[in-house]
């Protein structure tokens, strides 16, 4: 039996604490990465969005706010007429809540059952269009910036109903049967995007409903105010202190 002297021994005992030393260090220091994914990619730019969009809304306000700043003090100055500016505040809040008619870029969609022989037979859901389709189109288009909305020339506003009738739907009160045409005021691309991007609910219809819908993109699109009554039953202006 070969004879293994001391030196070599402790070399080779040396060897192996120095090598368990080292791999323990590598693993405290190696970073750990989790896999990237095109979800994680897309939520993250989701988040991303989300975060500018609300620093745009807040940049928004404070521009709002400081021209409230800069008004009341050409009011305190006398350099502006009190009249004037209540005039131009009051036209403002009815372009807001949507008593005054407006105009700008967009688009028009025109939404109609679907009327062809495959359809006749099929459940009910697949051929007709529901009001529910139509809250869905419209919370869409509102979640791509609409800033004024109408459905075949009734201003759709948060207190607007729209529920079936039968083969029609009433809108405001008032029953309008297809074809529906939707106009909408915002940025056109976005706007139809939101309608006809894949994995939005305007081509789920469009391609497993078989629902007739076409956009077109139009630069000048005339909205009309809302003309209807509501009156709040319920809710009451807030006192100071409550």
């Amino acid at each position: 039996m070969k004879r293994i002297d001391k030196p070599s021994l402790v070399v080779f005992v040396f060897s192996i604490l120095l090598g368990i030393f080292l791999a323990f260090q590598f693993k405290q220091t190696v970073p750990y990465f989790a896999p990237v994914t095109l979800n994680s990619i897309q939520t993250t730019k989701n988040e991303i969005n989300t975060i500018n969009k609300e620093i745009d809304e807040l940049n928004i306000m404070i521009d709002n706010k400081n021209e409230q700043i800069k008004m009341l003090e050409s009011i305190a100055s006398g350099d502006e007429n009190i009249i004037d500016i209540l005039k131009s505040e009051l036209s403002k809040n009815k372009i807001v809540a949507g008593f005054e008619k407006v105009q700008g870029p967009g688009i028009i969609i025109r939404m109609e059952d679907n009327m062809s022989e495959e359809a006749f037979g099929q459940e009910y859901n697949l051929d007709l269009i529901h009001d529910a389709d139509v809250l869905r189109i419209i919370n869409d288009l509102r979640g791509a910036g609409a800033e004024a909305i109408s459905i075949n020339d009734q201003r759709v506003l948060s207190i607007s109903e729209i529920k079936c009738g039968g083969p029609i739907i009433r809108i405001n009160g008032r029953s309008v049967g297809t074809p529906f045409y939707i106009k909408a005021i915002g940025n056109p691309k976005l706007l139809n995007a939101a309608i006809n991007a894949p994995n939005t609910y305007g081509y789920a219809l469009m391609t497993i409903d078989q629902i007739n819908i076409e956009t077109s993109i139009e630069d000048e699109i005339i909205i009309p105010e809302y003309n209807g009554r509501f009156n709040f039953k319920h809710a009451k202006p807030s006192k100071e202190g409550d």
